[in-house]
């Protein structure tokens, strides 16, 4: 018996919300007295995948095929499911995630949760907790399948990391032709940019700054701070920055540790994609602007005078 986490990886090492998802997955399968299986697609180095133990996983089963599409990814984790007799499968609910999970959940007749935030209950049955309604609200789902399906929310739980090393098993098996052909990779962004979905910190601005020129100062503040950047909706629109940043419900979803909003006016689009930070920093010179509303900390005034402040101060404890 066994918990199956997927990990997925980038430029080489395993993304930081696969390594969230294999301490959850961990957490689980010790509830559970069975061992967490970690599985791994890519050509990656067994240093790289051992630090899936650091987080809990007691194997790591990789298999070496590069680009392979979330079909194949799905195959393969489905049949390790099979053969490693597992009955909760674990992902963490980001880009691929999202496409891999529901693949592996029809291939077993698994339930699915998407998008959870805490530890199953076992009490009674198996009872799960996930975000709803754009993060508005929780709901607990009540699993009545023999396997079962989790994708856990980036950022919503905290992680223990051990000195434990995970054994590394190379899979051998072939996964068939992918049905995705890839033509060219374009990086985003410059050497050094922080990946939104992977950011702890960031820092965002909207039509506030009234032009791509102003921009410079948000970059100053997220590379102090150590933060990715991101805008509004309609800054990405109007071509004042790429649309790779644009946050909101119909961007990119994040859960930081500190969003700072500068010049967002805070409609419910934007904050349906931000809403799950831990804390939220407004700074706005309308003092009416619905965002002040969610956020824990607000500051009323221009932001060509409160953000040279903020570096000031950013730049002093430096």
């Amino acid at each position: 018996m066994s918990v199956i986490v997927f990990v997925d990886n980038k430029n080489g090492a395993l993304v930081k919300s696969s390594l969230e998802a294999v301490n959850y997955a961990a957490n689980i399968a010790a509830a559970k007295s069975v061992e967490c299986i970690a599985v791994s697609c890519g050509n990656l180095s067994n240093e790289a995948l051992q630090v899936a133990g650091n987080y809990g996983a007691i194997k790591v089963i990789s298999n070496n095929t590069e680009n392979a599409d979330n079909s194949q990814i799905a195959t393969l984790v489905s049949n390790l499911v099979e053969a490693n007799s597992a009955s909760i499968i674990v992902f963490s609910h980001d880009f691929s995630g999202k496409a891999i999970a529901p693949r592996v959940a029809a291939k077993l007749d698994a339930a699915i949760v998407s998008g959870v935030v805490e530890l199953p209950n076992f009490d009674a049955g198996f009872t799960v907790k996930k975000a709803v309604f754009s993060g508005k609200a929780f709901a607990n789902y009540k699993v009545n399948t023999d396997k079962a399906v989790l994708s856990l929310l980036p950022n919503s739980l905290d992680v223990t990391i051990t000195d434990n090393v995970a054994e590394v098993i190379t899979d051998n098996s072939d996964l068939g032709v992918s049905k995705l052909v890839i033509k060219e990779f374009k990086k985003k962004g410059g050497e050094g940019v922080i990946d939104l979905n992977e950011a702890e910190l960031v820092v965002s601005a909207g039509r506030g700054l009234k032009g791509p020129e102003n921009w410079g100062m948000v970059e100053d503040l997220a590379s102090i701070l150590g933060a990715a950047t991101a805008c509004s909706r309609p800054v990405a629109d109007i071509g004042w920055r790429p649309h790779h940043e644009h946050v909101g419900q119909t961007g990119v979803a994040i859960s930081p540790n500190l969003y700072v909003a500068i010049g967002i006016s805070g409609a419910i689009q934007h904050l349906a994609g931000v809403n799950r930070s831990k804390v939220i920093v407004v700074v706005n010179k309308d003092p009416e602007a619905p965002f002040f509303k969610a956020a824990d900390y607000g500051i009323v005034g221009d932001a060509f005078e409160v953000v040279p402040k903020l570096l000031a101060a950013a730049r002093a404890l430096n």
